[in-house]
């Protein structure tokens, strides 16, 4: 189980991810505002997280970086527009590589998910992929 400094971090985590290279669409300020609620963070620290970002906290539990690691999946693929950019994917593994997943599995992640409906990769295949080079 992760405390309330792991989830305010993960989420400011996110937001980044969004904000990186422009504003955060509508689309994105809903999933993030999603995950949020999934976090039982209340809107005004979400609201709050998006000016004021906090720092970054590393998780201890492998499982909960390959939870947020997928997040990160559908947050960069859920705005159609940047679907597919380099800069997004690039941007995606150093993300992962900072939490401490290892750069095989990140990067074959980022392979697949071009096969899959949407570049969603379903979180099944997403664990094993990690399950396999954790092991």
């Amino acid at each position: 189980m992760i405390n309330r400094v792991e989830k305010l971090s993960l989420l400011s985590e996110m937001i980044a991810f969004a904000k990186y290279d422009k504003d955060i669409k509508n689309i994105e300020y809903n999933f993030l505002l999603g995950v949020a609620k999934q976090l039982d963070i209340a809107r005004e620290d979400f609201e709050y997280l998006i000016e004021h970002p906090v720092t970054y906290t590393h998780l201890k539990s492998h499982s909960e970086r390959i939870v947020q690691f997928h997040r990160l999946v559908l947050l960069m693929n859920i705005d159609q527009e940047n679907e597919g950019s380099p800069s997004s994917a690039i941007k995606l593994y150093n993300f992962g590589l900072r939490m401490g997943l290892s750069h095989e599995s990140i990067t074959k992640v980022l392979y697949l998910m071009e096969s899959f409906p949407n570049k969603i990769v379903p979180p099944d295949v997403l664990i094993d992929i990690f399950k396999t080079q954790y092991n």
